[in-house]
C-alpha cells in the first residue's frame, strides 16, 4: 500500500529535505510508525507521550482533517494523500510551538 506524505518545512531535517515521502499503513497510526522506521524520530515531533497527535500539528487525509476523521484511529488506502501541517499562531505561542515540534522545548 502506498501513502504519499506532504511534510512541511520545518520536519524536512528528518527526511533528508523531502517534500514528499512514501509510507504505508491500514490507520495513521501504522503509518507514522512506517514513516519513523525510515525518518527515525519523525513519529515523535507528531505524537504525545501519552499517544495522541500533538495540539500543534494537523494532519490531514485527502484534505479531511483527522480530528473529524478518527485521529490516529483513521482509516488509510492505497493512494490516500497524507499532508502534515503545523498550527500557525503568532507571537510566543508560535515560536514556543515551532521549538516543541523540533524537539527544543524552551
Amino acid at each position: 500500500m502506498a501513502i504519499e506524505v506532504r511534510i512541511p518545512t520545518i520536519l524536512r531535517s528528518y527526511t533528508g529535505g523531502a517534500k514528499v515521502v512514501e509510507g504505508s499503513g491500514d490507520t495513521l497510526t501504522e503509518l507514522l510508525s512506517d514513516l519513523d522506521s525510515r525518518h527515525s524520530g519523525l513519529r515523535g515531533r507528531l505524537v504525545t507521550e501519552e499517544g495522541g497527535l500533538h495540539r500543534f500539528v494537523n494532519v490531514y487525509v485527502n484534505d479531511e482533517d483527522v480530528r473529524f476523521l478518527g485521529a490516529l484511529d483513521t482509516k488509510l488506502s492505497d493512494g490516500d494523500t497524507v499532508t502534515i501541517l503545523p498550527a500557525v499562531a503568532g507571537g510566543a505561542f508560535g515560536f514556543a510551538a515551532a521549538a516543541a515540534m523540533l524537539g527544543n522545548p524552551l
